[in-house]
């Protein structure tokens, strides 16, 4: 008897568990659907009075086409493929500033490859004086800066799209530069 009692009492536990969940999944309602009988719709049409607006970079111009000046400087900078200023000593000085701060413990401040970080067991990156990187566009450094490439990760929320392209600028001038005599590069070819 004591059997029959223990089952009928764990099945009656199991059947409440689908009242319980019902406290935590709430009625759902689908768009523009009626909420019953005669009741309210589930999408509300706007008080009286009230201006609708957008957000985000291409809100004011027309479906985008209006060009850089509707997105902002730093939106068309994110989506330029080339450098989208002009590389004078001040944007170069700011990008080895940024450079040594953000990619030199890894890529060393020569940029072959050989940083701190890789001397201690980390994965070396590669030289920027390799053919592959010299033939690589301007957007190929920014991307990689953005979302991370490899082991590398995103630095998107850290440096501001203005200081990527001047850490590109950087880079290309440290491409130029040969390396000291002695010193061999620290990345794989």
């Amino acid at each position: 008897m004591s059997r029959w009692v223990l089952l009928v009492a764990a099945l009656a536990i199991g059947g409440c568990e689908k009242l319980a969940r019902n406290m935590y999944d709430g009625a759902k309602t689908r768009p523009l659907q009626a909420e019953g009988a005669g009741g309210p719709s589930s999408s509300r049409r706007l008080p009286d009075g009230v201006v609708a607006r957008t957000s985000g970079d291409l809100a004011g111009s027309s479906s985008g086409l209006r060009g850089a000046e509707a997105m902002g400087e730093a939106r068309a900078a994110e989506l330029a493929q080339a450098m989208p200023y002009p590389v004078t000593a001040s944007v170069l000085a700011r990008g080895r500033q940024r450079f040594e701060i953000y990619c030199a413990p890894c890529h060393s401040p020569l940029g072959d490859g050989d940083g701190l970080v890789a001397r201690r067991g980390f994965p070396h990156p590669p030289d920027y004086r390799i053919a592959r990187l010299r033939a690589a566009p301007d957007r190929h450094f920014y991307d990689v800066m953005t979302r991370g490439y490899g082991v590398m990760y995103a630095y998107a929320d850290r440096v501001a799209p203005a200081d990527r392209w001047a850490i590109v600028a950087w880079i290309r001038a440290l491409q130029r530069t040969p390396l000291p005599e002695g010193r061999r590069s620290g990345a794989a070819q």
